[in-house]
């Protein structure tokens, strides 16, 4: 069997055995399990709410045999207050949450796609998000361009005192970041699955322009100041970079170079 194809009987099979339990009322598939299915693949996991009647939330956090009730888990792993990470024993991954259906009536999540659901319970609009995830984009480049700069300064300041944990996370993380939040208004976006909760997701098929070049601004832990010039330049290139800002960082850089 493909592991897609794993991955959609194990979603219904822990539809069954939450129907066997009792208690709950509603599963949802989110993700490349809900209603992006075709961007499954077989490097994909389960991301799953379960939505459960009045007072029986702590026992399906508590107690997993209702995951066990569909397939043997491995590992298991609470990684917040409402739900847990988990690998099945034949190496399907997966990441939960349990709720009550009023904890979401004003939620923001990305939409999700009816697994199971108990016949007595009618409300499957809960699928649909009332309050919609914040956008990680920006619409203008003054603010994220210049933080990114401002990043690459005080990066190459703590790389050249010895501080080069410190100096890779401002220069190949923050950056970056800031970068990849204007993205969409430097080059066009393809339509492919962007994430609410995360530019990187998808960057090589959304940008493949940007996604040839990246791999110079992102050249590692010993090559911080190679990285820096790089992300300048690219900056220098879409932007009117204040030159003495410009001129300090590539100082810096050239300094701590090799």
């Amino acid at each position: 069997m493909l592991r897609t194809e794993l991955l959609l009987q194990r979603l219904d099979e822990i539809g069954k055995s939450l129907e066997r339990m009792g208690g709950a009322l509603l599963l949802l598939g989110v993700g490349s399990v809900g209603v992006e299915i075709e961007r499954m693949d077989e490097y994909s996991d389960l991301d799953f709410f379960v939505i459960v009647k009045p007072g029986e939330k702590n026992r399906f956090i508590d107690r997993l045999d209702w995951l066990e009730g569909a397939h043997p888990l491995a590992y298991s792993f609470k990684n917040s207050d409402v739900g847990y990470k988990v690998l099945f024993e034949d190496g399907i991954f997966g990441e939960y949450a349990v709720f009550e259906e009023w904890e979401l009536a004003d939620a923001a999540y990305t939409e999700g796609r009816v697994i199971w659901k108990d016949p007595m319970y009618g409300n499957t609009e809960i699928a649909k998000p009332v309050r919609p995830i914040p956008s990680p984009q920006n619409d203008s480049l003054d603010f994220p361009l210049n933080e990114a700069l401002t990043n690459l300064y005080v990066g190459l300041c703590r790389y050249a005192r010895g501080e080069r944990l410190s100096a890779t996370r401002f220069i190949q993380g923050y950056a970056i970041d800031r970068i990849l939040s204007v993205l969409h208004l430097l080059e066009h976006e393809e339509d492919y699955f962007p994430d609410p909760f995360g530019n990187e997701r998808r960057l090589e098929k959304r940008f493949p322009r940007f996604a040839e070049i990246i791999g110079d601004m992102i050249q590692g832990y010993d090559h911080v100041p190679e990285s820096a010039l790089c992300i300048l330049n690219f900056i220098e290139e879409v932007y009117p970079v204040n030159q003495r800002l410009s001129d300090e960082i590539r100082r810096l850089a050239n300094l701590t170079c090799g």
